[in-house]
């Protein structure tokens, strides 16, 4: 008998819902997962939810299975833990981590999970997407011993970042964030907060995260000369405007853009998996706990996503939760 599934699909901007889909036997090099939790990226995921994904991105924002196309029918999602039921040996009964989206159960090659450290609850291990991404932004930016750093945006992607920035030695590290409910976060994970126009300047590095022209432009404004912002945030279909005139030339200030979809070539000979496999280690740590929000069950994920993409429901990671028998 063919094994079933349940998956979240957005059906089209703004909607979307649970459908029924049929698995295939898994192959010789390939796994069965149940899945544990999964994870709502709320800049990234919300987006697509919207359908804000410009016609020029379709290609480069589609995730390693989504199935179906921008705007809609799609199913989205990167963010998956979940049990081997079926696999080779080294694998059967291990946790992992897929970039799978929303589903309850899934086939995929073997090569496409990675084992959970033990050191690592499953439900943190959902934050491995993310702390990959700043992971792999801290390798672009190179930050230095006794650095003054801010991270503007504290949504997940800039938490994460900054959690990480914290363990640098000497480092001056402020999460800046208009949301004031964001200073718990930063105290949580061992680094300064501000709002905006409190923020320390002279900075030798700002990321900036918020994904607005508002932060942008205090990102640069928060820079030493010479500094330079390193870009995290996507705009979808937005336009940006960028304030590139008074000081910026005089004072040789520089702006770098970063991005998860390819390992930075500052590590020329690390892999993907390599890159993974350091935030899972990295997820160690109980202190990235403060950027799971919220949580709610999988099948109420209809309702959940538009109050999230409304910010009805103000998340960082909205974790998922699957029912062991579904």
């Amino acid at each position: 008998m063919k094994q079933t599934a349940r998956s979240f699909w957005v059906d089209s901007p703004g909607r979307g819902g649970i459908r029924d889909v049929v698995l295939p036997e898994p192959g010789e090099d390939e796994v069965l997962v149940r899945s544990l939790y999964s994870g709502v990226s709320r800049g990234t995921e919300t987006l697509v939810f919207r359908g804000g994904v410009p016609v020029s991105q379709h290609t480069a924002m589609r995730a390693p299975f989504q199935e179906g196309d921008f705007p809609g029918p799609v199913k989205y999602g990167y963010l998956n833990v979940g049990v081997v039921e079926e696999g080779p040996e080294a694998l059967a009964g291990r946790t992992v981590f897929c970039l799978y989206p929303h589903q309850t159960r899934y086939v995929v090659p073997a090569s496409a999970v990675t084992p959970v450290p033990d050191t690592v609850p499953a439900e943190r291990a959902v934050l491995a997407g993310t702390v990959e991404t700043a992971v792999n932004a801290l390798w672009d930016a190179a930050p230095l011993v006794g650095d003054r750093i801010a991270v503007v945006g504290g949504g997940m992607v800039g938490c994460s970042v900054a959690a990480l920035l914290a363990r640098f030695p000497g480092v001056r590290v402020q999460l800046v964030d208009a949301d004031p409910s964001r200073a718990s976060v930063a105290k949580a994970l061992g680094v300064d907060f501000a709002t905006p126009g409190d923020a320390r300047g002279d900075c030798d590095l700002v990321v900036h995260a918020s994904a607005t022209e508002q932060g942008l432009a205090r990102s640069l404004e928060l820079l030493t000369s010479e500094g330079t912002v390193l870009e995290l945030s996507w705009y979808g279909d937005r336009q940006v405007s960028v304030p590139l005139g008074e000081a910026f030339h005089s004072r040789r200030l520089v702006i770098r853009s970063s991005q998860v979809g390819t390992v930075s070539p500052a590590r020329p000979h690390r892999t993907y998996a390599d890159r993974l496999a350091v935030a899972l280690d990295l997820l160690a740590d109980p202190a990235l706990d403060a950027l799971v929000t919220g949580e709610s069950a999988f099948e109420d994920l209809p309702d959940v996503l538009p109050k999230l993409a409304s910010g009805e429901i103000p998340a960082l990671c909205h974790r998922v939760r699957y029912d062991e028998n579904a």
